[in-house]
């Protein structure tokens, strides 16, 4: 699809310029194109395609000598944030069967956006805002429920999910932009998510739970894997999310009698407490039902 001309560019609102058209304009400046065709090509003014090409080391972080990508911590954009906030959002929300409109969405990601500004620092360097109030808040009443309730470190237990994009290689990585430039290059995104959980003492950490997309991958089949036999327990969904109902399953089938068996064989109270978040899959209340 061709490009819009820059007439039409002025009457439509500004737009963010993406990280790979920005090296891209730079590669082909480097390959003899004049400034004034790419800023033609592109439907930007030449201020802009000459401010992009200013910024080249910033941009391309290219190694010149070895032609690798460097490894740099860069400041991410408010933007860039900001979407993964809305995009973790929107993820919680069809997890639990919510509606999400493209006008809720919109006052979401605003929402967000006012919020991400307010704990940015101030200029002169003091610290973020942050809900510091409601923290310490939990952290006095999570104190007195441990002494209340006579939990020590053994019987308290935390567990919290991540993503885990298995087949795709780092963002941290010597790997050539010319070998990313390639046709038909793409990145791996096979994602699969982890539940891990552990004690306060750190000598128990129990089997995490997987969830991948597929019950039976084809390398299982072809290998005649016996999942009971892996260390973590293996389930599926098509989105490879943990929901309750899994959480919960593994509640039942790993974390009940792991503790019990753990707390029997150091002779302590049969009771723990489970520190979770607010995710969607996790039950709200105590799990004494579950178990």
């Amino acid at each position: 699809m061709a490009p819009k001309k820059a007439a039409e560019a002025g009457k439509r609102k500004k737009e963010m310029i993406l990280l790979e058209d920005k090296k891209e304009i730079i590669r082909k400046h480097e390959g003899g194109m004049r400034l004034t065709d790419l800023a033609k090509e592109y439907g930007r003014s030449a201020s802009t395609i000459g401010t992009i090409l200013k910024m080249k080391e910033k941009i391309t972080g290219r190694d010149a000598a070895k032609g690798v990508t460097r490894v740099s911590k860069q400041r991410r954009p408010v933007l860039e944030v900001v979407e993964k906030m809305l995009l973790l959002w929107i993820e919680q929300k069809q997890h639990a069967g919510d509606l999400v409109t493209k006008a809720i969405i919109c006052e979401k990601a605003k929402a967000l956006h006012a919020n991400h500004l307010k704990q940015q620092p101030e200029t002169h360097g003091e610290a973020a805002s942050s809900d510091v109030a409601a923290a310490e808040e939990f952290v006095t009443e999570f104190l007195e429920v441990i002494v209340s309730e006579g939990y020590l470190p053994q019987q308290v237990f935390n567990c919290n999910e991540t993503g885990l994009f298995w087949k795709r290689m780092p963002k941290r990585t010597f790997i050539t932009e010319e070998e990313t430039s390639l046709p038909g290059h793409k990145p791996k995104k096979d994602r699969l998510t982890l539940l891990f959980c552990a004690n306060a003492s750190r000598d128990l950490k129990i089997k995490p739970l997987l969830v991948y997309h597929s019950e039976n991958p084809r390398a299982f089949k072809k290998h005649k894997v016996n999942k009971e036999q892996l260390s973590v327990l293996w389930q599926s969904n098509p989105k490879a999310w943990v929901t309750c109902l899994l959480f919960v399953k593994w509640v039942n089938a790993v974390f009940g009698p792991a503790v019990k068996n753990y707390l029997v064989d150091n002779n302590l109270p049969l009771k723990a407490m489970l520190l979770m978040d607010n995710a969607p899959a996790h039950p709200p209340g105590r799990l004494a039902g579950e178990l």
